[in-house]
């Protein structure tokens, strides 16, 4: 017989076997990318264009809750859809929809009184709410079905995507602040509209196959969940994110407002570029954290029974932080130099330890989920996820209000805490998919 002569296909070693579904996942991400960018620039752009033409935090709150809402009745509705049609369905509808939203904003009229310009952004709002999480629930289920088993390859993929997904809606914070003084409100969102609409065509004619077509089967119903740890996680999200967005939606941003602008045109664009930095760097900080997660929480050599105890422990200790600026902002008489400062290093510990909470639960309802019914279980958390964000931009808008900054970080301190209680009743006995 004859051998193989050095050099030859024989002798060299084969390459790494990529990964069943890596392309699918790939242009998911890049989807999700997109719509994601566009997303953070418009919350930038919403919340300063509108506080600049005097709205009070009450209203500013307002212009976000058909958005949480939509998110909400979308999540439940996406599941089912996405079981029935396929995912590829419903991931294009969310970017197609995020078109339709951007466009239908640039329509604003200056002249419109103050209620009719809040009902008419509320409606919009309400429209990206829906395009959000259509694109959300699709992305995130994928990586189950696409995501290499063992060795900690579900936590990898899901912890990169959303780790990149919350890193580029940083940079889309970022975004909306720049276009928003250098644009003007109509300029930026029509830009947004065009660039989104040419990313999406890309993505329907480039997407590869890979993921689901659906089944003609699937019944609503189903996306009620009969897993206690789905339900208890579910719990402990609405708590983690209405945490969250107590002050981030109004609160903070607002109080940074009135510590950086002195009142004047170009004071307003300086504040505008520093608290669009602050809240990009902080998204991005989030995402880079959450994608590191998985080799901070040396997910690869531990068992899913260890991870769902870390998700106790993380909890408590994210406790801590709103509680030491709670002290720290009744301690001042008003706003200080030194106050600010604690307050934008402790809510960037507060972002670090938030993202690796957040980071187990992508990771934890993948893992509850069975594979048949992975999209409603996903619907199902993150229709609790928005109903979290709901209760925190409710509250963030009202809290402010009525009791400023320490009632803004108590409230935190105080969702954060029904989130460690949540969280520790999740079964870390019971087998995972």
């Amino acid at each position: 017989m004859t051998q193989p002569s050095p050099g030859t296909q024989a002798d060299r070693p084969e390459k790494p076997k990529r990964p069943e579904g890596l392309s699918a996942y790939i242009a998911v991400t890049a989807a999700y990318w997109a719509f994601m960018l566009t997303d953070g620039a418009l919350r930038m752009l919403v919340l300063l264009h509108f506080h600049a033409l005097g709205f009070s935090p009450v209203q500013l709150a307002y212009l976000f809750i058909l958005y949480e809402i939509a998110g909400m009745v979308t999540n439940l509705a996406a599941g089912w859809i996405a079981a029935r049609f396929g995912l590829t369905s419903t991931l294009y509808a969310g970017l197609g929809i995020q078109v339709v939203a951007l466009l239908a904003l640039s329509q604003l009229d200056p002249s419109w009184t103050v209620a009719v310009s809040v009902a008419f952004v509320m409606c919009v709002q309400g429209l990206s709410g829906v395009a959000k999480d259509l694109a959300k629930m699709s992305s995130k289920s994928a990586v189950k079905l696409l995501a290499p088993k063992g060795e900690g390859g579900l936590f990898r993929w899901v912890a990169l995507l959303t780790g990149s997904k919350n890193a580029v809606k940083g940079l889309g914070f970022l975004l909306g602040s720049a276009l928003l003084a250098v644009l003007g409100f109509t300029g930026a969102v029509l830009g947004m509209a065009g660039v989104l609409a040419v990313i999406l065509a890309a993505v329907v004619i480039f997407m590869p196959p890979g993921l689901p077509r659906g089944r003609k089967g699937a019944k609503f119903t189903e996306v009620f969940s009969k897993s206690a740890n789905v339900n208890w996680l579910s719990a402990a999200r609405v708590f983690l994110f209405g945490a969250r967005d107590v002050w981030f939606v109004v609160g903070i941003p607002i109080y940074f407002y009135a510590v950086l602008s002195d009142g004047s045109e170009a004071g307003n664009r300086a504040a505008f570029f520093l608290i669009g930095t602050f809240m990009a760097g902080w998204i991005i900080l989030y995402g880079l954290v959450q994608a590191s997660a998985p080799r901070l929480l040396k997910a690869a050599t531990r068992g899913e029974d260890a991870l769902i105890r870390a998700a106790r422990g993380w909890a408590w200790a994210l406790f801590v932080v709103p509680l030491v600026l709670s002290g720290a902002v009744l301690a001042a008489p008003g706003p200080q130099d030194w106050l600010t400062a604690v307050l934008v290093a402790g809510l960037l510990a507060f972002g670090a330890i938030f993202a690796v909470n957040s980071a187990l639960h992508s990771y934890l309802i993948l893992a509850f989920s069975k594979s048949e019914r992975v999209t409603m279980d996903v619907g199902f958390y993150y229709m609790a996820n928005a109903g979290g964000r709901l209760l925190g931009t409710l509250l963030s808008g009202l809290t402010y209000q009525i009791g400023g900054l320490p009632l803004v970080m108590g409230a935190t301190a105080a969702l954060v805490a029904l989130a460690a209680l949540t969280s520790g009743r999740l079964d870390d006995r019971v087998a995972l998919d």
